[in-house]
């Protein structure tokens, strides 16, 4: 299983850049965790650690992660993430060419649990989310395009299914319509940066995760 990889520690709060395959939080049905992992090292320094879950990454998506290690941190940023004072910028493969190099995506989003897998509609309901990303082609090699994205809301699935909305399924995704194979428990998509505003100081802050280290991800414009 893949060791914690640590972008970022301070005595507030760790970020890592998650490796596809684990899940973010605890799980009695997990044996490895990102929080497990998070936890054992605050262990080495801490008698009583302290580990909370801000944000999450699907199991399939690698990544920049922040985890709390104080209370008082936890909600700080959970104010940030709700308030939507936190911008992400993923990274997706595709093989299909983008009609357009750029874009904006609005849509309304229906999770259904049972599949576990997220609905593009195109009409609000009581059960359809709205849901609103921007990506850009920034690259491209002999297995597709690599594109930017920047998710405006936070759902389920959100950039996965929107992006297979408009025939652009990521690479290995095959729960969205991907018929190119990746590793296993993986798919080309990748939580690359993080930014927000520090409290104190009002400076920009923004931790970037390293790519998968795959021929996949070996793009000329990055």
């Amino acid at each position: 299983m893949s060791k914690l990889e640590i972008i970022h520690e301070n005595n507030d709060y760790i970020v890592v850049n998650k490796a596809a395959g684990l899940i973010s939080e605890q799980n009695p049905y997990e044996a490895v965790t990102v929080e497990n992992q998070v936890f054992n090292h605050v262990l080495k320094s801490k008698r009583k650690p302290y580990v909370g879950i801000i944000h999450r990454l699907d199991r399939v998506t690698s990544g920049v992660l922040i985890l709390a290690k104080k209370k008082s941190i936890l909600v700080a940023f959970n104010s940030l993430f709700s308030s939507r004072k936190v911008q992400k910028t993923y990274l997706a493969i595709v093989t299909n060419k983008p009609a357009k190099n750029k874009g904006n995506l609005v849509n309304f989003l229906i999770k259904n649990n049972k599949e576990k897998k997220a609905k593009i509609v195109q009409t609000k309901s009581k059960d359809a989310l709205s849901c609103m990303l921007s990506y850009e082609v920034i690259g491209k090699n002999s297995i597709g395009y690599l594109l930017a994205v920047k998710p405006k809301t936070g759902r389920f699935h959100q950039i996965r299914a929107q992006l297979a909305n408009i025939g652009l399924p990521i690479v290995g995704d095959e729960k969205y319509g991907s018929d190119k194979k990746y590793k296993s428990l993986s798919i080309c998509l990748h939580a690359w940066k993080l930014s927000f505003e520090a409290s104190d100081s009002k400076e920009l802050i923004t931790y970037e995760a390293p790519l998968p280290n795959h021929d996949f991800w070996k793009f000329d414009s990055i």
